[in-house]
């Protein structure tokens, strides 16, 4: 049996954190309630104290936008029974700690009444607690595809970073950083079912193949309805792109009839449109030079 690929997922990171504090392992479990006070390892710039719930404040770059009670529910009821196995993550703010990791671990302690979590404390700027946010996330493997493309977006913007700079934070390829945001160029009402797991990411990326957002709608809605695989889905989005050429050309022609209609109305002759490529030819027909006058003064012309 062939050795398991390592992930490359937050590559590094232990040398944005001072110290490489990210390469040593994992702390003690501590066994909840009373968790006696420790202090930082000598040997290690950060450690594992017991903080107040009340002095956390969220995560402002927090990727996950949605919480499961039950999820939280049933972690409170893990950690009633077994004690938090991982501490959470924090870095020291003004009047307290702003959370990095662990949420989900800091709802289930308010959710007990516990009023002390243990918690590792890092020293690191808005860039690293962004990262470690997201990487954080994406390790658990569950954070929905828009979520993980919104983090990555957040982390561009906020913080100025082409996708290279985060390929090389997340220890991601360039290609799959490029490919999450430009999901963020689908309609909202496709990002939505997205989001719910009603479409996956691979029915996404076939989706962007439609530029139009009615399009990308319309054929969101019908791989849902009728559960629609990824490879049927691609299938699907080349028979509408393949009729989107004739469906413009019929667009176009309806409009110059359109404008023919008009015309011929408005100058009481009939007129003819023709289209040769970006090119065309207007064509007014009249009878005698009296009729020639009058419509050159509907043109706004004058008739010698």
């Amino acid at each position: 049996m062939s050795t398991p690929k390592k992930s490359n997922l937050g590559r590094g990171l232990g040398n944005l954190i001072a110290g490489g504090a990210g390469n040593k392992p994992a702390p003690t479990p501590a066994p909840i309630p009373g968790v006696t006070t420790s202090t930082p390892s000598p040997s290690a710039p950060v450690g594992i104290l017991e903080v107040a719930v009340g002095q956390i404040v969220p995560n402002p770059r927090q990727p996950r936008r949605e919480f499961d009670d039950h999820s939280v529910k049933e972690l409170a009821e893990s950690i009633r029974a077994e004690g938090l196995i991982q501490p959470v993550v924090v870095r020291k703010v003004a009047g307290g700690y702003e959370l990095i990791a662990g949420e989900r671990r800091l709802r289930a302690f308010k959710l007990l009444g516990i009023k002390l979590i243990p918690a590792r404390v890092l020293e690191v700027n808005d860039v690293v607690s962004a990262v470690l946010a997201l990487v954080e996330n994406l390790q658990r493997a569950d954070l929905n595809p828009v979520d993980e493309a919104l983090g990555i977006a957040s982390l561009m913007r906020d913080f100025k970073l082409t996708q290279e700079a985060v390929s090389e934070r997340l220890g991601k390829p360039r290609a799959t950083i490029a490919n999450s945001v430009r999901l963020l160029q689908l309609d909202r009402e496709v990002l939505g079912y997205l989001t719910k797991g009603k479409l996956s990411a691979g029915h996404a990326k076939a989706l962007l193949g439609l530029e139009q957002a009615s399009h990308q709608i319309q054929a969101a809605r019908r791989i849902v309805e009728d559960d629609l695989s990824v490879r049927a889905t691609e299938k699907l989005i080349h028979q509408l792109q393949a009729a989107r050429p004739h469906d413009r050309r019929r667009k176009v022609a309806d409009v110059l009839a359109d404008i023919q209609k008009r015309l011929t109305s408005h100058l009481a002759a009939p007129v003819t449109v023709v289209r040769r490529g970006p090119n065309g030819q207007i064509t007014i027909r009249y009878v005698g030079d009296e009729d020639l006058r009058r419509i050159l003064e509907k043109l706004g012309l004058k008739g010698d």
